[in-house]
Formats: structure tokens, C-alpha cells, sequence
């Protein structure tokens, strides 16, 4: 059963995200709607989320969960357990590179390279508890750094 687990959060990770994407105005030029209206959202978040997550690149709300779930992994001392969730963090953030990416490049570029970081961290040959866990950190300070900017 180990294996449908882990095949699970990766695929339900790359849906969330493509679909925050799409609602968050990945939208392509015949697309109907009015010029500087935001698209509808079925996404409601609640109004702490919506405080926190305001950033060029859009909500980053469920990167920042799966890399705040890395951090608390870390902070156990289970870096087996942390290498395997920030995998999930790389693929949702791969996959919608296309649609954030466009938006605020040089944000994008600062929190992928955070990210590629913490990844580093983890898949160290011999990774050690306080590298992972001064990359996760600074990894949330990324994300924090980037919420408020619009």
C-alpha cells in the first residue's frame, strides 16, 4: 500500500496546483472576460490567507504549506521522510512554473532558487539536520518575503 500513498500526494499536489493556476488568470488571450477584472475562483480562501498570500506571483499558499510541512519534517529529525515531501514541493512548483513565472520573473527566479536549495539540502549524500533546517527556514522567509509585494 506504501507505494499508491506516494504516488497520491504528488499527483493530488500537481492538481491543486494546476488548478490555482487556472483560477488565479493563467489565461490565454481569447479567453472571455473583462480587461482588469480577476477571474472567478472556486478557491476561497479564508481571509488569513488571503492577508498572507498576496505576492506578483499570486497565491502561494499551497507551496508555502507543502514547504512549511518539509520544515516541521526537518524539525522532527525524519530528513528521509522531508527529502520525500519537498519532492512534492518540486513537482507543483515545476508545474506551474508556466503560469507564475510570466508574472513576476525575478520573484519567481528568488523562491526557485530558494527552493532548489532546500532541495540540495535534503538530497545531500550525508544530509545533516541543521543544513536542511537553515534551508527550510530561509526557504519560509522566501515565501514570507514575497507575500505583501503586489
Amino acid at each position: 500500500m506504501p507505494p499508491l500513498v506516494s504516488l497520491i500526494r504528488p499527483v493530488a499536489a500537481v492538481a491543486v496546483i494546476s488548478l490555482l493556476a487556472l483560477a488565479a488568470g493563467c489565461s490565454k488571450p481569447g479567453d472571455t472576460g473583462t480587461a482588469g477584472t480577476a477571474p472567478a475562483t472556486t478557491v476561497q480562501p479564508n481571509s488569513a490567507t488571503q492577508a498572507r498570500t498576496a505576492s506578483k506571483l499570486g497565491d502561494l499558499s499551497v507551496f508555502r504549506t507543502i514547504a512549511a510541512d518539509v520544515a516541521a519534517i526537518v524539525d522532527k529529525g525524519d530528513l528521509p521522510a522531508a527529502k520525500t515531501r519537498i519532492k512534492d514541493l518540486e513537482l507543483a512548483w515545476d508545474s506551474a512554473e508556466a503560469g507564475l513565472k510570466p508574472r513576476a520573473a525575478d520573484d519567481w527566479h528568488r523562491l526557485d532558487k530558494s527552493i532548489d536549495h532546500a532541495l540540495s539540502a535534503l538530497r545531500a549524500d550525508a544530509p545533516n539536520q541543521t543544513d536542511c533546517k537553515k534551508a527550510t527556514a530561509d526557504l519560509l522567509t522566501t515565501f514570507d518575503s514575497l507575500q505583501g509585494k503586489s
